[in-house]
């Protein structure tokens, strides 16, 4: 009876066991049947995520360009609002005395809707004051940042220079550009001529042979610093004498800087290219401003670059002796406008005012100004309208109030950033209409920048100052 019962008991047991055991069973294929629902959202969250983040990338313009455009928040129509930025940059160098010596000054643009950028070299001996036969050394625009150590001062100068509103400056330390180039590994470049030189007092010693090499940091410091040879010789007269020639020089090897940086297997050197930057470099260009245009720079081209220097002559005649250059005002004034304004024309606009140059330049050109007319009609001036203010909605403001007032507008567009309204005279404009565009805006500076070519008689720029 005892052993009956015992039986019992175990069978009970063993029952019990296996009812557990099926329990725990069916309790790990709940789970696991949780767990891969589980895991079944998650990657249908990612895919769709995923092919979100794709058709945005898509979108904005594909590639790398559409994937910094997605990541940073821009959309498709963010490139559209864009306007040329432009900026001066400033080769800064140190001597013995630390006395900081600029020995580069350019004006930098880009446009990243046409993908056009310019580089415009000014002469550090360039002089700034009113009257170049009283000229000194401290007048000339290489002292202006040396003297205060203020960028904002040569910035103002090249402003007045150029007839260009640039709001924004990058002073560039030498020890940047000797870092970089370490970092990347070195630049090629062709040397064009051979170069020995030494400066005790500066500590520099150039000693380059011609030809194309690759070139260390201390090489590229230099390259882009070299004048003249010891013995009184230079760049030939065909490639540019002294200060022309050299500024040549900085512009190519700029280039090659672009270029070789921007190469694929430098991404991975990126930190380090940032450390140098944040150590050697002085700007005013705030990231809101730089992010807006980074997606877009990547894809630059550098055979898109155009470069130019500044129009002028050198000159030792003033009360000093020193030499100073003097910038040709309407060669200058001609330039800038090729390069700033002409230059997103398209071709059949600019074989159409070649056309229209090429008539006008058979009629004797003392007839022409004796037959001068100016445009005294409101309804007869073309009227170009472009916003600079940041605000969009100005454009539509100012383009009714001009139309109201009897004026006709037609072309309108968005620019670069800038502080203060312009009203550019482009043709034979009366000053009384001038003065009464002012006066519709409630605010303006009047300026001169005659071109026979212009589509407009006059361009007017909305700056920040407009309300």
């Amino acid at each position: 009876m005892e052993n009956k019962k015992l039986n019992e008991r175990v069978n009970e047991n063993i029952k019990n066991k296996n009812k557990n055991k099926n329990k725990n069973k069916d309790h790990k294929k709940k789970k696991m049947k949780t767990w891969k629902k589980v895991l079944l959202l998650i990657i249908v969250i990612l895919l769709v995520l995923g092919g979100a983040f794709a058709y945005k990338v898509h979108k904005n313009g594909g590639g790398l360009t559409g994937m910094l455009a997605t990541m940073v928040g821009h959309d498709e129509n963010t490139k559209r609002n864009l306007g040329e930025f432009k900026c001066l940059i400033l080769g800064i160098s140190t001597d013995q005395e630390d006395v900081d010596l600029t020995d580069t000054i350019m004006v930098a643009s880009y446009n990243p809707n046409t993908q056009k950028g310019t580089l415009l070299s000014i002469p550090r001996d360039t002089y700034t004051g009113k009257n170049p036969s009283k000229a000194t050394a401290y007048e000339k625009i290489n002292a202006l940042y040396s003297r205060k150590h203020r960028p904002d001062e040569t910035l103002q100068a090249v402003n007045e220079i150029t007839g260009l509103d640039i709001q924004y400056y990058v002073v560039i330390k030498t020890e940047a550009l000797i870092k970089l180039v370490d970092v990347i590994g070195g630049i090629t470049f062709n040397v064009p001529i051979d170069m020995d030189y030494d400066d005790v007092k500066q500590d520099l010693h150039i000693h380059l042979e011609a030809g194309e090499q690759k070139l260390d940091g201390d090489k590229a410091e230099q390259l882009v610093r070299f004048r003249h040879n010891n013995n009184g010789t230079s760049y030939p007269e065909e490639y540019g004498d002294n200060d022309t020639g050299r500024m040549r020089t900085q512009r190519e090897f700029i280039l090659q800087v672009v270029k070789q940086t921007a190469k694929p297997g430098n991404i991975l050197k990126l930190g380090q290219i940032l450390d140098v930057a944040k150590e050697n470099v002085i700007t005013n260009v705030d990231f809101g401003v730089a992010k807006d245009y980074i997606p877009y720079a990547v894809e630059f081209n550098t055979e898109n670059l155009l470069t130019e220097t500044l129009p002028g002559t050198n000159t030792n005649k003033n009360k000093s002796g020193t030499w100073i250059f003097v910038h040709d005002k309407v060669k200058t004034q001609a330039l800038v406008q090729e390069l700033f304004y002409d230059r997103d024309k398209t071709e059949e606009e600019l074989n159409e005012e070649n056309n229209q140059t090429n008539t006008q330049n058979t009629t004797n050109t003392s007839d022409t100004t004796k037959n001068k007319t100016y445009i005294t009609n409101k309804a007869e001036v073309k009227v170009e309208v472009l916003n600079g203010s940041g605000v969009s909605k100005n454009l539509q403001t100012v383009v009714d109030d001009l139309e109201g007032a009897g004026y006709k507008v037609t072309r309108t567009g968005s620019t670069s950033a800038t502080s203060k309204t312009t009203i550019t005279n482009k043709k034979n404009v009366s000053d009384t209409l001038l003065k009464n565009m002012k006066e519709v805006l409630e605010v303006g500076t009047i300026q001169y920048n005659q071109s026979s070519s212009s589509k407009v008689d006059v361009t007017i720029i909305i700056g920040k100052d407009y309300k």
